[in-house]
């Protein structure tokens, strides 16, 4: 008698194999946005401007077999081209496995489940590309940021539509406002140590942890300046950084929020627990 199908390993695989693809376009992204230049045409060596043939730009693959190298000029690939098509594929199969192993999506229906998979998968992109570039360039380009908020709530709407619960909707409306009212804040009164682009990333992140509850959206938001605290803190320690030096915040925002999509409810549960224990 043949095992049952596990649908989670086939669709975290499926999902994994698509990030290796998406990855790919996210370095023409993370490369050409910054630099105000169209991601049209196809890829291009960042040395000698040659076109990338199709069997060059097989995600990882290609990079291993040219060794690093154009096949055109010669000139040095950086390796973080193949690492991040690797990463986006392991944080495509991981949210793919984290959205179908949860239960959250219990009886809301096939449809809406998939749609809310593709808003997280979606996320997870807009969330690699931003990262990177805010490490690059200490910006949040409005290129991406400002397009993912209606595609990333136009996603919610539509699963809410097709049954999922229509209080999700609401809390993410909320919770997306107040959190972005909260950066604008900081912004306004420590204009120095925040920037506008976090103030609308607040929102991008703000509608995904709300959507999964408000438990979510409060760790989500602690886990940011916890870490970005800790990590100026290593810096400082290490004499690689001073009290006046810049330090990116958007991949502490990013990194924060995913803690929070991930484990934020059950922290919050558990942190309540406690309390009332007390």
């Amino acid at each position: 008698m043949s095992e049952p199908v596990n649908w989670t390993v086939v669709w975290a695989v499926y999902c994994g194999v698509l990030g290796l693809l998406i990855g790919s376009f996210l370095n023409v992204v993370v490369h050409r946005v910054p630099a105000g230049r169209s991601l049209m045409p196809g890829s291009r060596c960042p040395d000698c401007d040659a076109p990338i043939r199709a069997w060059q730009n097989v995600p990882v693959i290609s990079w291993a077999v040219l060794r690093g190298r154009c096949a055109n000029c010669g000139g040095r690939i950086s390796p973080r081209y193949p690492l991040v098509e690797l990463g986006t594929a392991l944080a495509f199969a991981g949210v793919a496995w984290w959205w179908l192993g949860s239960g959250i999506d219990a009886g809301m229906g096939t449809a809406a489940s998939v749609l809310l998979l593709l808003a997280f998968l979606f996320l997870a992109a807009v969330s690699i590309a931003l990262a990177l570039i805010d490490l690059d360039t200490f910006r949040l380009p409005n290129a991406v940021v400002l397009p993912s908020i209606p595609v990333f709530a136009a996603l919610l709407v539509a699963a809410t539509l097709c049954g999922a619960d229509p209080a999700a909707l609401l809390r993410a409306a909320l919770g997306g406002a107040a959190l972005t009212v909260f950066y604008g804040l900081l912004w306004f009164f420590w204009p120095g140590g925040m920037g506008f682009g976090d103030v609308k990333l607040a929102l991008l992140l703000g509608l995904a942890l709300s959507w999964l509850g408000w438990g979510a959206l409060v760790v989500g938001a602690f886990a940011a300046f916890l870490l970005g605290g800790v990590f100026g803190v290593v810096l400082m320690v290490t004499r690689r950084a001073s009290r006046r030096s810049r330090i990116p915040f958007g991949p502490w925002m990013i990194l924060g929020a995913w803690a929070g999509i991930l484990a934020g409810n059950r922290v919050a549960e558990w942190y309540v627990s406690i309390f009332l224990a007390g």
